[in-house]
């Protein structure tokens, strides 16, 4: 199983204005939206708020807008868009999930609800920040 580091999620209330900030005065290069399909959210499932990507080439920035009932909309525990967080890809779902369960650490699995080619599980560290692994689905 391996991980390796994809993106930052960072949340606000003006996606816009932090997307003008990445993109304008750090110098990342825009993303175009359409490059991440996302799943048809509703009013008991799912996210809609507004997405953005930058990227320095490698590293990918996702700048969400910051939703408050995320988690409980879905029936989770942990809101990925309340506070941000980081995220790695693996390419063993399953043997990752077994860690975590092994270790006792509680995850929200929240499938494909957010995207619909990632399986996405989210989790926090000893500091309660909110961490993300996920992988690629077929």
């Amino acid at each position: 199983m391996k991980l390796e580091f994809h993106h930052i999620n960072v949340v606000s209330e003006d996606v816009d204005r932090l997307h003008d900030f990445y993109t304008g005065i750090l110098g990342l290069d825009d993303m175009a939206v359409d490059q991440f399909p996302r799943t048809e959210a509703n009013k008991d499932m799912g996210y809609a708020g507004k997405i953005r990507f930058a990227t320095e080439g490698r590293m990918q920035m996702h700048l969400a807008e910051r939703e408050l009932t995320t988690a409980f909309r879905n029936g989770q525990v942990i809101n990925p868009v309340e506070r941000g967080h980081i995220a790695f890809r693996t390419d063993d779902l399953p043997a990752f999930l077994k860690r975590l369960d092994d270790n006792g650490i509680p995850y929200s699995d929240y499938g494909t609800t957010f995207s619909k080619e990632w399986h996405q599980v989210f989790f926090h560290d000893p500091e309660g920040n909110v961490i993300e692994v996920h992988s690629q689905v077929s």
